[in-house]
């Protein structure tokens, strides 16, 4: 099969061609239709997120199940799927409670297993992380759901529990970030969108946010998300992952209120302060959020197929795995040049 390789950190990947992968007993094996190129694949290439080399990147898919395995009851041949990027055991306490994201012995593609930059992408537990998708969700609108707009939805709904009238405020206008703009305004929050890029600001608001602020000065821009939410947020999400992002968040809240931290802390920022003096006196929460597991996945894609929500609007643009090459690479740059999701068709 075709795959995208690297074999070191930080060099560049080359199209090759590698075995398809045998399927696991439990498991199965998905023919790749679309593959979303997302930050955390960046991430792991540039060695920030150390993984096993070589490796092939991409945990954001869907596709067609072409096998699975004896143990397999809930899905077959030609079923078009898309799964959760944490695959969770199956056996733990807690995929047995339907929290597969937090499974201590979890896999996942592009990160501890060759992943979905290639023809054929292995789920492994299929029955547990399979997830089958409505005939009126495209495959390159499922790629989207595996990673950015799950991760947001969990994040929002879950640990967020935003409901209408609430201010939420978003550090981060990326995949997560805009995911987050698109869902908290259809469940009928005011948002505001902190970012550094024009180009994502302009998206963000084509996605319904209140209001967009241009990332300058820390002090600054808190200033301007106490003034614009008339006192502080009911809901911060850092979609970033960096100490100042977020700090900044925690200090933008009201009272009482909950910061969610989805933006990777990764290197030195894994470490960053708290401001625990502010979480402790104004009673907030701080969480951290990992994804969403299959589980979880019928309420999503029942507001998608209400048109609540369509991922499909983050795309910025669709390519092959050779240009899936050129994006993740491309991700090198401080300020990107375009906003919204590429999807990599095989």
């Amino acid at each position: 099969m075709r795959a995208v390789l690297y074999d070191h950190v930080g060099e560049r990947p080359r199209l090759t061609e590698l075995a398809i992968p045998a399927c696991p007993p439990d498991g199965a094996l998905v023919r790749v239709e679309a593959t979303g190129v997302c930050r955390s694949d960046w991430h792991a290439w540039r060695g920030h997120d150390p993984v096993p080399l070589p490796m092939v990147p991409g945990h954001e898919f869907a596709g067609v199940v072409a096998e699975v395995g004896d143990a397999v009851t809930r899905f077959r041949v030609g079923d078009r799927v898309t799964a959760p990027f944490v695959n969770g055991c199956g056996r733990c306490e807690w995929c047995r409670r339907g929290e597969a994201q937090v499974c201590p012995d979890q896999t996942q593609p592009g990160f501890t297993r060759h992943g979905s930059f290639a023809d054929y992408v292995v789920v492994t537990a299929a029955d547990l992380n399979l997830v089958a998708l409505p005939d009126s969700v495209s495959f390159d609108a499922a790629a989207a759901l595996g990673c950015r707009f799950a991760t947001a939805f969990r994040a929002v709904t879950r640990h967020g529990r935003v409901v209408a009238g609430d201010e939420v405020v978003i550090f981060g206008a990326g995949g997560v970030g805009l995911s987050a703009v698109m869902i908290a305004t259809a469940l009928g929050a005011r948002t505001t969108v902190v970012d550094l890029s024009d180009a994502a600001l302009r998206l963000a608001e084509e996605l319904g946010a209140t209001t967009v602020i241009r990332w300058t000065d820390t002090s600054q821009v808190e200033a301007a998300v106490i003034e614009t939410t008339r006192g502080g947020a009911d809901v911060t999400i850092d979609a970033v992952g960096s100490a100042d992002t977020a700090a900044s968040g925690v200090r933008s809240l009201r009272r009482r209120g909950t910061h969610v931290q989805v933006g990777l802390m990764l290197g030195a920022a894994s470490l960053a302060p708290v401001p625990w003096d502010r979480v402790i006196a104004w009673e907030l929460r701080v969480l951290g959020s990992h994804g969403m597991a299959a589980a979880d996945y019928p309420e999503l894609l029942a507001m998608i197929e209400a048109g609540r929500v369509d991922p499909a609007r983050l795309i910025a643009g669709t390519t092959n795995l050779a240009g899936a090459i050129d994006a993740l690479v491309g991700m090198d740059a401080a300020v990107p040049a375009a906003a919204g999701i590429v999807i990599a068709r095989p």
